[in-house]
């Protein structure tokens, strides 16, 4: 509304966070100095003019003053309840706040205007309608406050203005809703405002009330039940008296259990707290078998359990020879192992940081070999426990971590459990197959076995169903991976790498017969005194039946043969005593499956023609020999180009343009006829097509290839190569050099090439391998195809020259 008052000039009460609206009559405390000022200048104002000493009463939120005022009049000055010296002020009437002023005493002064608060008679319908309703939603409100004698007083206002003020008596309203009112001119608007505060409260309340009463009737049936339940037991306890029964519930006394088992500090803290819960619930409650099932398993971890280390180290290294043979690098990292636990147990550094010396071990290499037994092996050479962990194809992360105890059927982690299975805190623990863990929507295992398998932090591993610290410093991790890049690299940076590569024949052969033939014998049912093979026999399975980095078709073709001999003894056709020779084999087991290039016909092998170059490669299952293949299409028939075939990757596929490219740049220089390959098609070829093949270690292979065709040269049957070439010629280094040198000893081959800065790798092939082969270290093509290549036959195309 307008503001048509004659100016008033009044002193300000500021009023910190508090606001008084006309009609209403506060006490204020005149201990504060802005309020003593105000009424102080007030009065010496009254003095020169009739009345009662005038303030400006004005909220003050945060320093910052309201646009509206109340004109407020000193009633009385005397003393407060309390004793302390006070003023009664009474608000009269709203006052736009002007411009500031000059006046007596040390208040602040300002002009303003009265505002009209008058409301036009008579009332509208609307508004008695309000009034009714807002005097109707105040009476319900007092009644439940049990203020009865302000109700009366209440219904007997009838001015709107007025009737809207009253509700800055109402506790309930916020500082920021009053001076909402005070600064609503209209009356019927501050009405309307005042009725729906009053309306918003009282739905709070009912809800409030309706909440406050089922948690009572909730708290109520809870104390009943706990009473009945006491009740209960005291019962049951009498009658277990009278009928001489023992007293049954101790396994269920889980306070009891808790607080004698041997448990860390933290742990027993935090099952206390379960069981508290679980003694607050009741036997319906679905937590309450939760609760039960967590407490069983902590109870059930071996907290403080810990098997005591084999010292031994000799004795240790007796075991792992005895039980493996080969893999030097394994056994001699444990060793190591327990040398350094040895001294450090001597020491007193059993425990640095809080940290125990377990260790983290990669065992990398391709099937067969025996890096699941070894862990077994492990194990008993260092006196622990051993528990395997077969993570082959695990997608879920809960099974590393555990799930949460809100999900129906959750269980603790694999590493948890496997923790439980050996019943103490430092087995050995054996995570098979680490290369083939998976993700998909349920996350990503190996993202959670990055904590497990980090020295530096799974002293403190949380699993989600536990919810409390394990110590997994003291084990031994082992895990096994047959692909090395499938792994996360993350992951790989915290275990220490060791590989193995394979096994020389000389070492399958001792495998053989002081291992697999006599677990196979006694599968077979046959005594090691009636059956026996020569070794003759066994280096022909190994090399000719089964060709492969590890054992285990050299295991599955002596089970063939054990049986092959008995069958026939049961059925009358063979006589024990029998010594299986190499004669034999074929006439029992069949023809051999993998016959070396050198054995054949010279007709039949495959370098018999120019073209075909023989080189190394490393698979998933170790080394093996790779054979490349090149031909020139007819001038007149075929498309100049290039065409590579056999499933090649990428790189593998640049390593063919690469060394094409060479021969074409350097073909003069190497008396090529170079010609050919501008104007007729070249093809590539490498056999066995349904294998993926990628890498760059075939670019001499390529290259060696392209120019036996070009020259009508051989290449040396008993070559095989690897290297990766570059646009100049250079032979690149390459990686796998242990596994290819491994691969072409098993292939009958004798002479290998390989990159000059590969020679430091040499150093991890066994020594015998390396007696049998000829291995040459090169830098450049033109020393390869001088080695590779046979020489020129009468009518043949010249030698190709060395480099300088």
């Amino acid at each position: 509304m307008a503001s048509t008052s004659t100016p008033l000039t009044l002193p300000v009460l500021p009023l910190d966070d508090e606001v008084v609206l006309p009609g209403m009559v506060v006490p204020l405390d005149l201990n504060d100095a802005d309020v003593r000022a105000a009424v102080e200048a007030a009065e010496a104002a009254a003095r020169s003019q009739p009345g009662k000493p005038r303030v400006l009463l004005v909220p003050r939120i945060d320093g910052t003053y309201a646009s509206t005022g109340v004109l407020g009049t000193v009633e009385q000055v005397g003393r407060l309840a309390d004793g302390d010296p006070g003023a009664l002020i009474r608000g009269r009437g709203r006052v736009q706040i002007g411009a500031g002023t000059t006046g007596p005493g040390a208040a602040l002064w300002v002009e303003g205007t009265r505002v009209d608060e008058s409301v036009p008679e008579p009332l509208p319908g609307q508004v008695t309608d309000l009034v009714k309703e807002y005097k109707a939603l105040a009476t319900a409100w007092l009644r439940k406050r049990g203020a009865w004698q302000v109700v009366d007083r209440v219904q007997a206002i009838d001015d709107v203005s007025a009737l809207a003020d009253n509700s800055g008596y109402s506790p309930f309203l916020s500082t920021e809703q009053k001076v909402e009112l005070l600064e609503t001119a209209d009356p019927v608007a501050r009405l309307k405002l005042a009725t729906q505060q009053l309306r918003d409260h009282l739905a709070e309340q009912d809800v409030a009330e309706t909440i406050a009463k089922d948690v009572q009737e909730g708290v109520d049936k809870q104390q009943r039940e706990f009473l009945l339940r006491r009740q209960l037991e005291a019962v049951r306890k009498e009658l277990r008296e009278i009928n001489g029964e023992q007293d049954g519930e101790e396994s269920d006394d889980y306070r009891a259990r808790v607080e004698a088992a041997d448990l860390p500090e933290n742990v027993r803290e935090a099952a206390l707290k379960e069981v508290d819960k679980l003694e607050r619930s009741s036997d319906q409650s679905p937590e309450g078998s939760w609760i039960r099932t967590w407490l069983d398993t902590v109870l059930e971890l071996p907290w403080n359990e810990r098997t005591e280390d084999e010292y031994d180290i000799q004795g240790a290294k007796a075991i792992l020879d005895a039980e493996h043979a080969g893999l030097e690098d394994v056994k001699e990292r444990i060793t190591e192992y327990l040398a350094v636990r040895k001294r450090r147990n001597d020491r007193g550094l059993g425990v640095v940081g809080g940290r125990r010396g377990g260790a983290v071990l990669a065992l990398v290499g391709p099937p067969g070999v025996g890096k699941t037994s070894l862990g077994e092996s492990v194990a008993h050479a260092m006196g622990r426990k051993f528990v395997r962990v077969a993570l082959g194809g695990v997608r879920d992360e809960a099974e590393i971590r555990g799930h949460r105890r809100t999900y129906v059927g959750a269980l603790p982690g694999r590493i948890v459990r496997a923790i439980k299975e050996a019943g103490s805190m430092n087995p050995v623990v054996l995570l098979d197959e680490i290369d083939k863990v998976g993700s998909d929507f349920r996350g990503d295992p190996a993202a959670a076995l990055l904590e497990v398998l980090d020295p530096a932090q799974n002293h403190t591993f949380r699993d989600h169903y536990l919810e409390v610290e394990l110590d997994l410093s003291d084990v031994v991790f082992l895990a096994t991976a047959n692909v090395l890049e499938a792994i996360p690299e993350a992951l790989l940076d915290r275990m220490e790498l060791v590989r193995l590569d394979g096994y020389t024949e000389d070492e399958k052969i001792v495998i053989a017969r002081d291992h697999l033939l006599p677990r196979q014998l006694e599968r077979a049912g046959l005594d090691k005194d009636e059956v026996a093979i020569g070794e003759g026999a066994l280096r022909k399975l190994a090399g000719e039946y089964t060709r492969e980095a590890g054992v285990r078709n050299l295991e599955r073709s002596i089970a063939r043969l054990l049986r092959k001999v008995a069958a026939q003894h049961e059925l009358g056709e063979r006589e024990l005593p029998f010594t299986v020779e190499d004669g034999d084999l074929r006439g029992l087991i069949g023809r051999p499956h993998h016959v070396p290039e050198s054995a054949q016909d010279p007709a039949e092998r495959r370098t018999a023609v120019p073209g075909v170059a023989t080189g190394l490669a490393v698979t998933g299952a170790g080394g093996d020999v790779l054979f490349v293949e090149a031909s020139l299409a007819d001038p007149e028939t075929g498309a100049a180009g290039l065409t590579l075939t056999g499933q090649l990757g990428d790189v593998m596929k640049e390593s063919a343009q690469i060394a094409l490219s060479f021969l074409r740049s350097r073909g003069a220089e190497l008396e090529l006829p170079v010609a050919d390959l501008k104007d007729r098609g070249v093809h590539i070829h490498f056999p066995a097509g349904a294998v993926p093949k990628d890498g760059p270690s075939a670019g001499i292979t390529m290259t060696t290839a392209l120019a036996s065709l070009l020259s009508g040269r051989l290449v040396r049957t008993d070559v095989a190569m690897t290297g990766e070439v570059s646009l100049t010629g250079r032979v690149l280094p390459i990686g796998g050099v242990k596994q290819k040198l491994l691969a072409a000893h098993r292939a009958g081959v004798t002479t290998v090439i390989i990159p000059k800065r590969n020679e430091a790798d040499l150093d991890d092939v066994p020594a015998e391998v390396l007696d049998k082969l000829d291995v040459h270290a090169v830098t450049d093509v033109r020393q390869v195809l001088e080695l590779a290549l046979s020489p020129a036959t009468n009518g043949a195309a010249p030698e190709v020259p060395v480099a300088a």
